[in-house]
């Protein structure tokens, strides 16, 4: 794995890349009448053109309902964005109309959501599909709009001919190469991937992937990649952000986080991976569950699975502190100057 680290790390002391997405101080709720679900607490992280970073947590942690943030897409109701600013290539995206917003998606931004069985229409040939984008964001004629199509589909591995198939007819990883394809039709300069390989096989996740990473390179496509996968993380990202109970808990780049692992949550994450080169050796999984979002503790959300949390966890909730100029923690047993956790083993 520290070879991939060397791959993704970049070197350049001075980075002139435009930033492109930029995420402040986002808090979304969702407004029940029995309850409000706290699911994205606070959260800031900014990406620059070519620039890829993996969000990483738990199911329920808060990944998913960022990317919809960002892209301005919260169900409201009950879905409500209570403070924060999202920059999307200089737009304001929580200021604008909705025909603007629409210019800016699949243009600007674009999402491949979690599966790609249900993201497609079943009674629309997947040429037309991805045609329909091309034709809402770049002034050409039905038929160019559809040549597009036919380029995008072999571009992600499907041939040509295939672009008058309906979307039963396709397998589930090419069904994902589809999907990927509406989403790159338009060249944006965003791409969100919502664990892009979940309902795919270990040997179609790998080819799915590696062309994403191909994709990402050619066309510059700046990358948020949302998964619990590590290793994909490693393969595809130059920084991570670790979330838990919709707050970003650890941040900063590959190397940052994986070879000086600061937040006892990562380290459990690392930890409960399976050893390549000690097969034998248990799982060492977390214990206990993510608190419920409706009634988050006042202290640090994960004291009571931590093995490093004093009373003081309980009672204050830690706020994020730069360890470096890259790498942030939320964790307040970094106040004690003799505090580090027992490190893991990748």
């Amino acid at each position: 794995m520290n070879e991939t680290l060397k791959n993704n790390t970049a070197a350049a002391e001075v980075d002139t890349r435009e930033t492109v997405l930029e995420v402040k101080d986002l808090v979304v709720q969702y407004v029940l009448k029995e309850a409000t679900v706290e699911a994205v607490n606070d959260i800031s992280f900014s990406l620059k053109e070519g620039e890829a970073i993996g969000l990483v947590g738990e199911t329920g942690a808060g990944k998913t309902t960022t990317a919809l943030a960002i892209l301005n897409l919260v169900p409201d109701p009950p879905g409500v964005i209570q403070q924060g600013s999202i920059s999307v290539c200089g737009n304001d995206m929580l200021n604008l109309d909705v025909k603007e917003l629409q210019k800016i998606r699949g243009k600007d931004i674009a999402m491949i959501f979690q599966d790609p069985m249900t993201s497609l229409n079943p009674v629309l040939v997947v040429g037309e599909q991805i045609a329909e984008s091309v034709r809402l964001h770049e002034d050409v004629t039905a038929s160019q709009a559809f040549d597009r199509a036919i380029e995008m589909l072999e571009l992600v591995g499907i041939p040509g001919a295939r672009a008058h198939d309906y979307p039963h007819q396709f397998s589930g990883g090419m069904k994902q190469r589809v999907v990927i394809a509406i989403a790159l039709a338009c060249n944006p300069k965003i791409l969100i991937a919502d664990e892009p390989t979940t309902a795919l096989d270990v040997t179609i996740q790998a080819q799915v992937l590696s062309m994403m990473n191909d994709l990402k390179e050619k066309f510059n496509t700046a990358l948020v990649m949302i998964t619990h996968d590590l290793g994909v993380v490693a393969k595809m990202c130059d920084k991570v952000a670790v979330m838990y109970a919709g707050r970003i808990i650890e941040s900063g780049t590959l190397e940052d986080v994986y070879n000086t692992t600061l937040h006892p949550y990562t380290e459990g994450l690392f930890n409960s991976l399976p050893r390549i080169n000690n097969k034998g050796a248990e799982l060492k999984p977390i214990p206990g569950m993510m608190p419920d979002p409706t009634r988050l503790p006042k202290g640090c959300a994960f004291a009571e699975r931590c093995k490093y949390a004093t009373e003081r966890c309980f009672e204050e909730r830690p706020a994020s502190r730069y360890v470096n100029d890259t790498h942030t923690v939320a964790c307040l047993r970094y106040d004690e100057p003799d505090f580090h956790i027992e490190g893991v083993e990748i």
